[in-house]
């Protein structure tokens, strides 16, 4: 049947279907509420804000606001509900979210090509081309049968997610490269802490205000991702014997192995992001910031990302899925949204728009299309898919970009043109795909 199924309504199932049938094709969009609600949600709207009000960044110099210019290339619906919905947040494009998810819900309820199913699909359709967009709150019997497809191992329900900083804030000074025993070569980067820094970061990290979890984040902590300040509370000298154990590690520089280590891992190719190993955490954004600026090397660390532990469920993307969002083992099955390891909701709407062009590309005999590295939708999807080990979600940032070809040391001048060059690449992309094309056969 020349038809695509999306499986959820929120903001990745909304662009999917909208993208769709925007190119005439027909859709049925699924949506379990106001069947079946979800711990989270309370009313029965597509596209509902169940967090913040605020869609993050309107600045093109930013990960989010360069993500929006993308989608607005690309016919957002998201985007056009955004300024419908318009309220006043600075430079974040904040809005009103009855009015925002009213504008969605209407746009695709009333069109041609959409028919909406209020169902909550508990198997994956096996033989038709499919986009599940079901969100970390996907219900229990179809995560159940999403293990069944893509192999239990790979599918996570809680986020345990150390931060991330900009590189080039690091204080290489305070600290040295070195795997432990010499196995590996020079992958970390261990900043090293003496006795009386080691003591006044432990103090202030018992101290520092925690995220209480919703009832329904309630998670059991694993011994492998227990949040650091949990660990801490076990006595002064745990973390001397997990995250922070300088066992293994010499500084030659100094002729003597450190108190504490915190690990810094390249978190991209390029080494421009760098991820605190271990250091998943509760603390709130603010005291992550005070706390973890404590750490010498850190002391003027830009985070483009924090810690949490939350619920979530999510793949682990870079071994299921193709850099086109499709599965690699079946091609007609797509995810899109927060399951597939991107963080926030432009993000999670954007994957939406890549998932909804390939799946209408796969039903026309179409090759499928990644977007060009050089944007900020081809990078993010390009480091979901791709990232070697573990996959932890991840939202858009400048620092998954690669490189200008020339160093600008002016940071705001050299987002600026990296942005500029995000919005060629993808204006170019869409020109190429308008060229007719050959079909080819499956």
């Amino acid at each position: 049947m020349e038809r695509v199924i999306v499986i959820g309504a929120g903001l990745a199932g909304a662009e999917s279907a909208y993208r769709l049938a925007q190119e005439g094709i027909k859709v049925i969009l699924y949506e379990m509420r106001p069947k079946r609600q979800t711990p989270a949600h309370k009313t029965d709207k597509f596209a509902e804000l169940v967090c913040s009000n605020t869609l993050g960044s309107m600045e093109l110099t930013s990960g989010s606001g360069l993500l929006k210019a993308e989608m607005e290339i690309l016919g957002s619906l998201v985007l056009e509900a955004g300024k419908h919905a318009y309220v006043p947040a600075g430079t974040a494009l904040g809005v009103d979210r009855n009015a925002f998810s009213d504008y969605i819900t209407q746009k695709l309820a009333s069109h041609p090509n959409i028919r909406i199913i209020r169902e909550e699909v508990k198997k994956v359709p096996r033989e038709d081309i499919v986009i599940i967009a079901t969100g970390p709150l996907t219900s229990e019997d179809l995560a159940e049968d999403i293990k069944e497809l893509i192999n239990q191992e790979y599918l996570y329900f809680y986020d345990a997610i150390s931060p991330i900083v900009e590189a080039e804030s690091v204080d290489f000074t305070k600290g040295f490269w070195a795997s432990r025993y010499g196995k590996g070569g020079e992958d970390y980067f261990n900043c090293t802490l003496t006795e009386e820094e080691y003591k006044v970061f432990y103090e202030e990290l018992l101290k520092a205000e925690k995220v209480i979890p919703k009832d329904f984040e309630k998670a059991v902590y694993f011994e492998g991702c227990m949040p650091i300040e949990e660990l801490a509370q076990r006595g002064y000298k745990t973390l001397l014997f997990g995250p922070m154990k300088p066992v293994g590690l010499f500084d030659t520089a100094k002729g003597e192995r450190p108190f504490a280590v915190v690990q810094l891992r390249k978190e991209n190719t390029e080494g421009t992001l760098l991820s605190l190993v271990g250091f998943q955490t509760r603390m709130t954004y603010a005291e992550q910031k005070r706390v973890f600026r404590l750490i010498p090397c850190l002391r003027n660390a830009v985070f483009v990302r924090l810690g949490s532990m939350h619920r979530n469920t999510f793949i682990q993307s870079n071994k299921v899925l193709t850099p086109f969002l499709n599965m690699r083992k079946m091609d007609n099955v797509f995810f899109a949204g927060q399951i597939t390891g991107v963080e926030g909701y432009i993000a999670s709407a954007a994957t939406g728009i890549l998932a909804g062009i390939n799946a209408g590309r796969l039903l026309k005999g179409l090759r499928p299309v990644s977007l060009p590295k050089e944007t900020m939708l081809g990078a993010l999807v390009n480091y979901i898919t791709g990232k070697e080990g573990q996959l932890q979600p991840m939202s858009p940032v400048m620092g998954l970009l690669p490189p200008l070809e020339e160093k600008v040391k002016d940071k705001i001048l050299r987002k600026r043109l990296m942005a500029e060059r995000s919005i060629k690449a993808l204006k170019s992309f869409i020109m190429e795909l308008s060229l007719p094309e050959e079909k080819v056969k499956y």
